[in-house]
């Protein structure tokens, strides 16, 4: 269909042209196929092993342009050291910059993670760049309407191209590019951004926008949205709004993000107005690149210009993996301007910084060893009551929230926490809390507690009483959203449906997993109120976990909770617990006689298994992903 010598819907003497759209999308910070984490290569990711896809694909197309789809900048160790110890002089140019720069993007847009680091640092990174930034959603300003906002970045750019066919005969075209964020950027990084930004709903920007575009001579419109593929049905400050924004007049095909993962695929059957197979969305040409530049996309379009106006013949979406590629022998010149960076890296995780006596681990978050994550929770705790000044608020308990935020799942199974016994680096301090989240409060009631709870509940799948083989991980729940509350005993009864979605909707008002939760030996009081402990993701609505408001903000701190936990580690090592602070809480299941699970967790978790004997576990091999699969008896609970 795309061959345009072929193409059978043209004329004698009409000459189609045919334009690749190459993405990438989610790199997060991911340059070098290296994890800091482990302190070792990881094959298959980085911008400098996917840069191999990149040239081959522009080799096969006589038109190629190369767009970034955001959330580019936070994701790794070298990031948080440019951005905290480093920083960003004038004139400096940041790794990511140069690495982009060195592959020649033709213009890139903004996701929310590029506000992690605040404003400033975000513009200092910016202005490095050899290529166009836009961002139509975003402002620092808002107007009566969308056109008049003073917006951060220029909200659309057009460029000017000369296009081959396949005779090498040039045709003029002008192509617009038009970015967009998701506009929840504003809730999770509030406090870095109040008084500075504002943001517009997605579709609301590309309404007002696009025909301005058309005006000004854009022949062809590309979307760059940093936003995933979700309801059809639009709602005003919708975060994945990939369908609405396909329907909007004038955008002739579009580059999705932010959700990590793969169009066309499968994972998107069933969708309303979206086409895996021909790879459409509400009809217009669209694709979705994974992240950590372990996959690009390609848009192919055959476009044809008649009566002196372009249109769109045909098109074709593909997702590209590494792993189905060779030819990535020799390093590319990606990966020669960010060596120093990358060796600065190093050097910087390798720092000693304490001491652990014991191993601290993700493996078996869902089981309730939580070691890792109570670790964290002190360190949350400590520095909250030596800063709440309200004296209304100075007697409450205070609870810590902590999600197990490598637990496998679309990070595979290497993407877990696992720091062991003995003298720690700065690189495990990255590995126990990999995201620069800052620090926050809540005031909640018992009764929001305990919702909290519920929604962290729905991590798990219904268990049916006596079944076997049932997974018991729910796959559409990632492990940030599974919330641990320190020192709180947990009994989770899994024999109930989940009262919340994985999209943190309530989906089952009847429904109650929290069979029992108590502090201090003590029922949790529905009345009472309750510090809680959070960052200023959670805080900010991110997983819609109930209580989560600013109505019930008592702490906004810019102190980001890794720098917290790395001073608790100095202070207290891995296992002291701050004076007059109860005895750490444990998460069970109710017993189930009878009645056995999957579960699957990282290969290495076989070194901890005696921590998880109660279930009785019984390896039973490794998934085609990767993943050790254990059978765990429930009939005793845990």
């Amino acid at each position: 269909m795309l061959n345009s010598a072929l193409f059978s819907g043209l004329a004698v003497g009409q000459r189609a042209v045919h334009l690749r759209v190459i993405e990438t999308t989610d790199l997060h910070q991911h340059l070098l196929p290296y994890d800091y984490y482990a302190d070792r290569p990881l094959d298959g990711i980085g911008l400098a092993h996917a840069a191999h896809l990149i040239d081959a694909a522009r080799a096969e197309a006589p038109n190629a342009l190369l767009f970034d789809n955001g959330d580019f900048l936070q994701g790794t160790p070298m990031g948080d050291l440019v951005a905290y110890e480093k920083g960003l002089r004038d004139g400096d140019l940041h790794p990511v910059m140069a690495a982009m720069n060195a592959l020649s993007f033709d213009a890139i847009t903004l996701g929310n993670h590029e506000f992690n680091y605040g404003l400033d640092f975000l513009m200092k990174t910016l202005g490095g760049a050899a290529f166009p930034v836009v961002s139509a959603n975003l402002a620092v300003a808002k107007g009566t309407e969308p056109r008049r906002d003073r917006t951060l970045v220029k909200p659309y750019v057009l460029l000017d191209r000369m296009l081959q066919d396949d005779l090498g005969h040039p045709h003029p075209i002008r192509i617009g590019i038009i970015g967009f964020a998701p506009p929840q950027v504003m809730n999770w990084d509030h406090a870095a951004l109040e008084g500075r930004l504002q943001a517009r709903d997605i579709v609301e920007a590309a309404r007002a926008w696009v025909p301005e575009m058309r005006e000004a001579g854009a022949d062809l419109i590309l979307a760059l949205a940093h936003t995933g593929i979700g309801s059809a049905r639009h709602a005003d400050g919708m975060e994945n709004a990939a369908v609405p924004l396909a329907r909007v007049a004038g955008i002739d095909a579009m580059l999705t993000g932010h959700s990590h993962l793969m169009f066309p695929s499968p994972v998107f059957n069933d969708l309303p107005e979206v086409d895996v197979a021909a790879g459409t969305i509400a009809g217009k040409p669209a694709v979705m690149g994974g992240c950590w530049g372990a996959h690009i996309g390609l848009i192919d379009l055959l476009l044809l210009r008649e009566a002196g106006e372009w249109r769109v013949l045909g098109t074709r979406s593909e997702v590209r993996s590494l792993s189905e590629r060779t030819g990535t022998a020799q390093p590319h010149a990606v990966s020669r301007v960010v060596a120093s960076a990358h060796e600065e890296t190093l050097r910087a995780i390798r720092r000693p910084v304490g001491q652990s006596d014991r191993a601290l681990h993700s493996y078996f978050s869902h089981l309730g060893v939580i070691g890792s994550l109570q670790l964290v929770a002190e360190a949350q705790r400590d520095y909250v009551r030596a800063r709440l000044r309200d004296p209304e608020l100075a007697d409450l308990p205070i609870l810590s929230a902590v999600a197990p935020f490598k637990a496998g799942g679309r990070n595979g199974p290497a993407g877990y926490t696992d720091v062991p016994k003995g003298p720690l680096a700065l690189r495990h301090v990255a590995d126990l809390y990999p995201f620069p989240n800052a620090i926050a409060a809540l005031c909640l009631t018992g009764t929001e507690v305990i919702e909290w709870l519920e929604r962290s509940a729905s991590a798990y799948n219904q268990i049916r009483p006596g079944s076997t083989g049932t997974l018991l991980r729910d796959a559409e729940v990632p492990g940030y959203n599974f919330e641990v509350i320190d020192p709180l005993d947990v009994v989770f009864d899994l024999s109930q449906p989940a009262r919340y979605g994985p999209d943190g909707a309530l989906i089952d008002p009847q429904s109650r997993r929290v069979a029992s939760v108590s502090l201090d030996g003590q029922p949790l009081d529905p009345q009472a109120q309750y510090i809680l402990c959070t960052n200023s993701y959670r805080a900010g609505g991110a997983g819609s976990f109930v209580g989560a408001r600013a109505a019930n903000l008592v702490l906004a701190d810019e102190r980001v909770t890794r720098d917290i936990l790395l001073g608790h580690i100095r202070q207290n090592g891995t296992s002291a617990e701050p004076a007059g602070v109860a005895a750490a809480g444990r998460l069970r299941f109710k017993a189930m006689p009878g009645t056995s699970v999957i579960f699957e967790t990282g290969p290495s978790a076989r070194r901890y298994m005696d921590q998880i004997a109660t279930f009785q576990p019984e390896p039973r091999g490794l998934t085609r992903q990767g993943f050790l699969r254990l059978k765990l008896d429930l009939s005793n609970g845990a």
